[in-house]
């Protein structure tokens, strides 16, 4: 945000002084100029009106909230504007110092994202306890006599079906309630989320019910830890669903119960009482199954219109088979499935196999094939905090920020800030929810009541894009203006849980590519170098905008100019280009103090990207993704090291800054790509395990001057300069927000840790002797 009107400094006293002065600010944020005059209005007189109109909700059971249309009316598209304060700005060095310090800032941060929900009184909890356990064999007893009364109503025969879920039920309730006495033909027991141990004495109870059983729920149990799993299946033949996954008996029962023509309501054994014909939605998704049942065919399913199979391996089909089949459902109109996945990797070559489609995961098909999307879905499934019980608030709500934060960057006429703001909107605003399909659109915005930056407040403005009604969620796009073209579909993972297999396979891509690289000489012929000295002895002119140059350039051989032109010799601290060299009028004779494409070297993604071409990916450099291009292979990357239990830290550095100016070391998947926000960067695996000195990080710097390229002739100072920590190094998650911990550029922040070259190397050598 670039506030660039408000030098004058006059105060805003007209709608013509807030147009004035803020009319950069207007324009970038996109507010329509037909709301200009309301927010005017609004931001001088203070008016936060949007709790007469919106109404906060909890959802993903009380770990997200949800922004509502409470107004019993219509808002229309552009009819509206609504301020959003700010709950909290920071920079990021500054946030958990903060969290800690503010009186109340981590209490309200907490419950604004969700992370207190486990902070109950000891009391609350005590009296939850045994309420539940004077009731559980209460509420199990009634159940069983409900279903007892329906099945003596519907005669003996009557299949029966218990629903004993989340009651509390342990060993010796299971069997106090007698179940084989009074249910002779059970069909369907569901006993998840209780507390049965033993697996002998379960699996005794429920084989005593009949061996008919079709189907049985002991998820969340303890006693799944002991591996009951074969016995079960073993003694239960006709078993068609075990904890909520298919088995290899599965077939007309299993698809008739995600088909929902079979359940508590219409329970059966009869394969010839299921009628398959009159399914139109099949749910199959996350049944472990691999192999579809062969009653599962365009042949019984003939009414067929929406299907689910997310969350299954099928690995004993192939993709060309299932896809085969599944153009056998001409009347298909809506599938749901991973991509990549059985089907493939490709949603638009799913698409072309299955022309009759009209929904793929959502999306509408013609808009796949236009955006030329291969991976699409709009039911990513939220990432929600996490925590545990241990974690005091304010890292709880460093953990969970990312999926709130917003940013902007200061700047006016002369600079811009070099560290960007983050801040979190209140909560109103912070309940909005993303959606591809937004209704409502945000823009941080600065008013300046004084007509300068001084005087500014930061809000955050929300309006409708479109007719909002009753009811309606009200949600933004998070990546508002972020296309395909910018990494969209990566850049939802900070949000949302997108398809591991897929960042996987692109960075399982992108390794081979990186092993089947090799050295490769140019075959380009190199210009000779030529001596910068004229022949006639006179003294080089030199221009420079530097001004130790100025004042130490004092050899007889050189004299300063002033005017470009004229210099031999370029020497400035700015790129020159081809637009520099035009402006100055500078010519291809003058040397500079920079070599051609020296960028290859001293901007951190074009050193990648020269190292990896020349030798791969060699030993002693970390991967190295640049997240402007390669954030999927990044993502690809963190998914195996999580996998495989490795380390994960990671360094994200800007393209071009020094002096660790907007760096950050962090293991926040969701944080790697927020960081994007604020810059162009790099993310390089951090090095956990450096070499110390005194318990501290240290480097040691050189400066290194190149007299020519070809032939290659390089100087180096035999003195260089030792730079070290502050702290001592730790890799506790609190200490990534230590400056003086983790990075050793100290002479920006006032503290320095100076020691000269000769008694660095003799300390160093005696502590790392041997």
């Amino acid at each position: 945000m670039s506030p660039a009107a408000a030098s004058t400094g006059d105060r805003i006293r007209s709608y013509e002084d807030f147009a004035r002065v803020h009319a950069y600010l207007l324009a970038a944020s996109g507010i329509p100029p037909s709301l200009h005059r309301r927010l005017y209005r609004k931001l001088v007189d203070e008016v936060f009106d949007g709790g007469e109109v919106f109404s906060v909700e909890p959802c993903e059971g009380g770990k997200q909230r949800r922004l509502v249309l409470a107004a019993e009316r219509t808002l229309g598209r552009e009819s509206d504007v609504f301020l959003v304060d700010h709950a909290w700005s920071f920079r990021l060095s500054d946030a958990l110092k903060q969290l800690r310090e503010v009186p109340g800032l981590a209490e309200r941060m907490a419950a604004l994202m969700c992370v207190d929900l486990d902070r109950r009184t000891e009391l609350e909890e005590s009296d939850e306890q045994d309420s539940r356990k004077t009731g559980s064999l209460e509420n199990a007893l009634m159940v069983v006599e409900k279903e007892r009364t329906r099945i003596q109503e519907k005669g003996s025969d009557f299949a029966a079906w218990l629903e004993l879920e989340e009651l509390g039920i342990d060993d010796d309730m299971l069997i106090a309630l007698d179940l084989s006495s009074k249910f002779l033909n059970m069909v369907a027991l569901n006993l998840w989320g209780n507390k049965l141990q033993d697996p002998l004495k379960i699996i005794k109870e429920i084989v005593k019910c009949g061996r008919r059983l079709k189907a049985l729920w002991l998820n969340e149990n303890p006693a799944l830890k002991e591996g009951a799993d074969k016995v079960i299946l073993d003694d239960l033949p006709e078993l068609e669903i075990y904890n909520s996954h298919f088995t290899r008996k599965a077939g007309e029962w299993a698809l008739g119960f995600c088909g929902d023509i079979v359940g508590a309501d219409n329970p059966c054994f009869s394969a010839e009482n299921i009628s398959l014909e009159s399914i139109v939605t099949l749910d199959l998704s996350d049944r472990c199954i691999h192999k579809l049942p062969e009653v599962f065919s365009p042949s019984k399913l003939t009414s067929l219109l929406n299907l689910n199979i997310r969350g299954n391996p099928l690995d004993q089909m192939s993709g060309d088979d299932l896809l085969k089949l599944f153009s056998g459902f001409t009347q298909l109109q809506e599938l749901e499935v991973d991509i990549p996945g059985p089907l493939g990797n490709n949603a638009i070559s799913i698409t072309e196999c299955l022309p009759n489609l009209s929904l793929l995961n959502g999306i509408n098909v013609p808009s796949i094939i236009e955006s030329g999307k291969h991976i699409v879905d709009s039911a990513l499934k939220p990432r929600l905090p996490e925590w545990s019980p241990e974690e005091a608030l304010p890292e709880r709500v460093i953990g969970a920020m990312w999926l709130y934060l917003m940013t902007y960057r200061l700047a006016d006429e002369e600079k811009i800030d070099e560290t960007p703001v983050w801040y979190v909107m209140d909560e109103m605003g912070s309940a909005m929810r993303h959606s591809d399909d937004a209704n409502f659109r945000v823009a941080p915005f600065l008013f300046m009541p004084e007509g300068n930056l001084a005087s500014a407040i930061s809000y955050t403005v929300l309006w409708p894009v479109r007719d909002v009604h009753t009811g309606e969620e009200c949600a933004r796009d998070f990546l508002f203006g972020i296309g395909e073209d910018k990494q969209r579909s990566a850049r939802l993972t900070a949000w949302f849980h997108t398809p591991d297999n897929y960042f996987i396979q692109e960075f399982q891509k992108y390794k081979e590519q990186l092993q089947s690289s090799s050295i490769c000489p140019t075959t380009k012929q190199t210009p000779t170098t030529k001596s910068v000295r004229p022949s006639d002895g006179c003294a080089l002119r030199v221009f420079t905008d530097i001004p130790h140059v100025e004042e130490f350039l004092t050899r007889p051989e050189f004299v300063l100019t002033s005017n470009p032109k004229e210099a031999d010799i370029i020497w400035v601290s700015m790129q020159v280009d081809s637009e520099l060299k035009n402006a100055l009028g500078l010519t291809d004779q003058q040397y500079t103090n920079q070599f051609p494409f020296e960028a290859c070297l001293v901007m951190k993604h074009h050193l990648a990207d020269t190292i990896r071409k020349a030798w791969g990916s060699p030993e002693w450099l970390q991967p190295t993704y640049n997240l402007e291009s390669h954030l999927s292979q990044l993502i690809g990357d963190y998914c195996v090291r999580k996998g495989d239990g490795l380390d994960n830290l990671w360094i994200m550095k800007p393209w071009n800054m020094a002096r660790t100016i907007d760096t950050t070391v962090t293991g926040d998947l969701s944080a790697i790509i927020r960081l994007m926000e604020t810059g162009p960067k790099i993310c390089q695996k951090y090095i956990e395990s450096p070499a110390l000195f005194q318990g501290r990080k240290f480097d040691l710097r050189y400066i290194v001057l190149v007299r020519s390229i070809c032939p290659l002739e390089i100087f180096l100072s035999d003195v260089f300069w030792v730079r070290l920590a502050n702290n001592q190094y730790t890799l506790e998650k609190t200490s990534f927000f230590e400056y003086e911990t983790h990075f050793t550029v100290m002479n920006y922040i006032g503290r320095m840790n100076h020691m000269n070259t000769p008694e660095f190397v003799k300390e160093f050598e005696k502590e790392h002797q041997g």
